[in-house]
């Protein structure tokens, strides 16, 4: 077993292979270096390469991160606010979170619900944080050294359950309403990266994280003074506008710039 140095930035991935073992793993073009790692090791740079080499297309992607929370802000970007009802330029984040039985992986199934609970189930490609190190009471200016990496999710809502709940938490919550990957990537500034959405590739969102109303190290410092962030723990930190329904058949891309593309079909 050899360590591996991580470089500034890094793609890391968790996946079953063949045999049914999970692994974090860094991910190389089309090749995985299997590590031996767990993720209290990666965020304190302890990368043991194990000497396993696979291929991607081999192995089954697995959510990048089993958080203790999934906390997500809602109306950070003026135009998503203005197009679902809610406030515009927020002076406070509008908050809830997701329970983690709603996250699926990188080409995992949206599985919607029954029309007598929904008719009316929406996309909302974000950017994703993963916490590095545990924090309470963060001050703004070092919050972004408590983030391990970036990743991409899919805020999926019951549009029209959050016109008639007085909170959002059975909108957000079904199960696979929370798709996340595919991997994590690290040592990247998330406060400028391009997010594209597609809907059976025509492209329904097109925004970046520098037109946040609020900013995503505020973000940070003022949910810390709520709740202690972990490591592990995923920040959702809102969606352009463009949000729209999704229909059994579908196939949903979010693309983000220097980290990837998820994608997920809905059944």
């Amino acid at each position: 077993m050899s360590m591996q140095v991580l470089q500034k930035t890094q793609k890391l991935i968790r996946y079953e292979n063949q045999q049914g073992e999970a692994h974090y793993g860094i991910v190389e073009d089309d090749v995985i270096l299997q590590l031996s790692s767990n993720f209290n090791e990666l965020i304190n740079k302890e990368f043991k390469f194990d000497g396993v080499e696979v291929n991607y297309n081999d192995v089954k992607i697995l959510e990048p991160v089993t958080p203790s929370k999934i906390i997500n802000f809602g109306w950070t970007y003026a135009g998503h606010a203005k197009e679902t009802g809610g406030v515009a330029n927020l002076k406070e984040p509008f908050l809830f979170l997701k329970p983690a039985s709603s996250l699926i992986p990188n080409e995992g199934n949206i599985l919607l619900p029954p029309s007598d609970l929904t008719n009316q189930v929406e996309l909302e490609g974000e950017v994703a944080l993963v916490i590095g190190k545990r924090g309470k009471n963060i001050k703004e200016e070092e919050a972004l050294d408590y983030v391990f990496g970036c990743t991409i999710f899919n805020d999926v809502t019951a549009r029209d359950l959050t016109r008639t709940d007085p909170q959002f938490t059975r909108a957000k919550g079904f199960d696979t309403f929370g798709p996340l990957g595919p991997w994590i990537v690290t040592g990247i500034d998330p406060t400028n990266l391009r997010i594209v959405t597609t809907l059976n590739g025509k492209v329904v969102q097109d925004g970046n994280t520098n037109q946040m109303s609020l900013s995503i190290p505020y973000l940070i410092s003022w949910i810390s003074q709520v709740m202690t962030l972990e490591p592990g723990d995923v920040l959702a930190t809102g969606s352009p506008s463009g949000s729209c329904p999704m229909k059994s058949g579908d196939v949903v891309e979010v693309e983000v710039e220097q980290i990837g593309k998820l994608r997920n079909y809905v059944k």
